[in-house]
């Protein structure tokens, strides 16, 4: 299974929803739709790339003129619309569309975020109103690293530790950016139930092909009984945060 083929799996079940886990967080030092919320005047209007079904953009929704969001996803967007209607949201659009190629004409959104998804910096550039700021949060090479390390495999694990970031934000300043600023944390992360842990290994792709492979039930039980604290299953999230002006 490829990786839009696994994208467009967890799309039909859950709609890259964890809201549902038991898991608590320590040292994180900030919420990125927060941060978008900060930066935000009522006559906006924003793009969000990689929507996944929406649920998180359509809760800031009333904070803009219009939101649109996009996602390779045929799956996703349909998950999307179907939380816009339960929601009553009318100030939203939702599109299938890929990153690389913005379907949109230059200088259209007051802001541009992006969550877990990659980005094209050209295209984002281009895309922006003069003075317009794009924001992306994205997933650290060292996130879950026990994990990675107890199954000898793992997603980003043929990067080095803050390289995805670093190449950001080349490809941000190459695109035309007058400043770009970085933050990152590493967060213990406490899941709650074995359960809780095993949703998130079979819904993601942090370990590839998790349960593949025969010993991979018994590396996550051993896992469990090594890393079981009082208050969870210890694990880390690491994350990088872009905020970027043109």
């Amino acid at each position: 299974m490829n990786e839009r083929q696994f994208y467009d799996m967890v799309g039909l079940i859950n709609g890259w929803d964890f809201s549902q886990l038991q898991v608590e967080r320590e040292d994180v030092c900030w919420d990125f739709y927060d941060e978008v919320s900060k930066r935000v005047r009522p006559d906006m209007h924003i793009l969000d790339i990689g929507v996944g079904s929406g649920e998180k953009l359509l809760e800031h929704a009333s904070l803009f003129r219009h939101v649109t969001g996009i996602d390779q996803s045929e799956v996703m967007i349909q998950k999307a619309e179907e939380n816009k209607r339960k929601a009553c949201i009318t100030n939203s659009t939702f599109l299938q569309m890929e990153a690389e190629t913005l379907d949109f004409l230059d200088n259209h959104f007051d802001m541009v975020t992006c969550r877990h998804a990659p980005f094209h910096a050209e295209e984002v550039f281009r895309v922006l109103c003069k003075d317009g700021i794009f924001l992306t949060q994205q997933v650290s090479e060292a996130d879950k690293l026990n994990i990675k390390k107890a199954f000898g495999r793992g997603q980003g694990n043929d990067w080095n530790d803050g390289e995805l970031m670093q190449r950001y934000c080349e490809d941000l300043k190459n695109a035309g950016f007058a400043q770009v600023d970085t933050f990152t944390y590493d967060a213990k992360e406490y899941y709650k139930r074995q359960e809780d842990l095993l949703y998130l290994l079979e819904h993601t792709p942090i370990i590839p092909d998790f349960r593949k492979y025969i010993f991979d039930e018994e590396i996550f039980n051993q896992f469990v009984h090594q890393n079981q604290t009082s208050k969870g299953i210890l694990t880390n999230e690491k994350r990088f945060m872009i905020i970027a002006r043109k």
